[in-house]
């Protein structure tokens, strides 16, 4: 992609705004997506059809465009022996998405959230113009977690990372959430574990006396490597091995071949439809479709009524505790809604604060990733478990990432995702309100 292409593609998304009636609603006209809440149907949406690609890679900084996927970003980074700073777990994810809507992986405990490696991008706001902004402008500083409520990155010039071409996992268990707590600390202070230098940081708790931590050094040393998007199950091999092997591209996409332990639901992890589950198949966006056509259908709710299973209310989120705080948070957790096994990623702020997203400067976090559905009975349509986690979240000093449902009451979403200055910044860059506002994007569903 050249920067002629990308001043083409740039023109029609620009012209396609133009073309819509003042009072449309605005929305990419995107074939993927990685949001699990409720959308308003999409009638027209904006042409980002020549925006997906990579514009150029000099050194550690790339140029790219904002519906390019990670999958095509880290194709055109790796022939460089490079990454981007923070790599999230699934392929279809947009550096654009990223941006606007975080993103997080085992790279964060050093290298914070994707929007702290822009150095500069090109944002088409609500008033139709499109506006280069950097670091430190209030368009730039408020754009992170504002979901399109301020417009949509066009290109984004972003830092990247040497890595070698291999990497090498250590897989540490612990017997309460109380150590690991401990160990992620000493980690993130420290960049090692017993002299070992730690590159990347992740973990599951399958259970509250057995969790793991895998920690990840990139590494150049020849030797065997695993092959997780064949027969194995990369989750499982957590419990069965302390030490492993993966290529860089493959340890990238560990997650998005059995979309963490996700796939199970389909019948993807099961050995005999395993054999005849296409390889090019075992993905997120595939496992995504399937989810589409349940929900459409509602075809696990028939399910659960005919094997006499009360009602399920689905329970998908991804919520940032501090870590002093995550036993706490397990210990309610498994009290109150029971689900294992869930993702931990600890996250740690690069160098400051952000207004969309304000988690505190100096202060480690882990992301406790769950995703499912939990048979609650009658009361599933009301969300009981969904409002109980935001609740818990907040009174431990959390967050919650908005991808999925959302329940808060005005005034308490404005104090907890930068409100006031959303509002003002978006004032300015879009004075005729043609954005939809987060509230209405991620409680209202519009």
């Amino acid at each position: 992609m050249g920067w002629d292409e990308h001043a083409a593609g740039v023109a029609r998304l620009e012209a396609s705004y133009a073309a819509l009636p003042p009072t449309a609603p605005v929305r990419l006209a995107k074939r993927t997506s990685n949001l699990f809440r409720g959308r308003a149907e999409l009638t027209t949406g904006l042409d980002v059809s020549g925006l997906g690609g990579v514009i150029e890679v000099d050194g550690d900084v790339a140029e790219v465009q904002g519906m390019c996927t990670y999958e095509h970003l880290v194709e055109a980074t790796l022939a460089h022996g490079r990454i981007p700073l923070v790599v999230p777990q699934l392929r279809t994810i947009t550096l654009g998405g990223a941006v606007t809507g975080l993103g997080i992986e085992a790279t964060s405990f050093r290298s914070g959230l994707p929007h702290e490696s822009v150095l500069e991008m090109d944002v088409l706001t609500g008033s139709g113009e499109v506006v280069t902004t950097k670091p430190g402008d209030e368009l730039f500083d408020a754009f992170p977690n504002s979901y399109g409520s301020l417009g949509y990155a066009t290109r984004l010039r972003i830092e990247l990372e040497p890595v070698q071409p291999y990497v090498a996992l250590r897989h540490v268990r612990f017997e309460d959430a109380h150590a690991l707590a401990e160990a992620v600390e000493l980690i993130v202070r420290s960049r090692e574990w017993e002299g070992e230098r730690v590159d990347g940081l992740d973990g599951v708790a399958f259970a509250p006396g057995e969790l793991h931590l895998t920690l990840a050094r990139w590494t150049d040393e020849l030797g065997p490597t695993s092959d997780y998007a064949g027969q194995q199950v990369f989750y499982r091999s957590l419990q069965q091995r302390t030490t492993d092997r993966l290529t860089m591209l493959d340890y990238l996409w560990r997650w998005d071949t059995d979309w963490f332990w996700c796939s199970r639901a389909f019948g993807a992890q099961h050995p005999v439809v395993r054999r005849v589950w296409p390889r090019r198949l075992r993905r997120s966006d595939v496992y995504w479709k399937l989810v589409a056509l349940d929900r459409r259908f509602g075809i696990g709710d028939r399910l659960d009524r005919r094997a006499g299973r009360p009602q399920g209310e689905r329970v998908v989120q991804d919520v940032e505790v501090p870590v002093e705080r995550l036993a706490e948070f397990l210990a309610w957790f498994d009290r109150e809604v029971g689900m294992r096994p869930v993702w931990l990623c600890p996250l740690r702020l690069r160098d400051r604060e952000w207004p969309g997203y304000p988690l505190t400067r100096d202060t480690t976090y882990v992301n406790v990733g769950f995703w499912g559905v939990v048979n609650v009975g009658p009361d599933a349509p009301q969300s009981p478990l969904n409002r109980a986690i935001e609740a818990k979240v907040s009174e431990l000093g959390g967050h919650k990432s908005l991808y999925s449902e959302a329940f808060y009451a005005p005034d308490e979403f404005d104090r907890l995702y930068g409100g006031a200055e959303l509002a003002r910044v978006k004032a300015i860059h879009d004075p005729d309100d043609r954005l939809t506002s987060l509230y209405d994007k991620v409680v209202r569903e519009r």
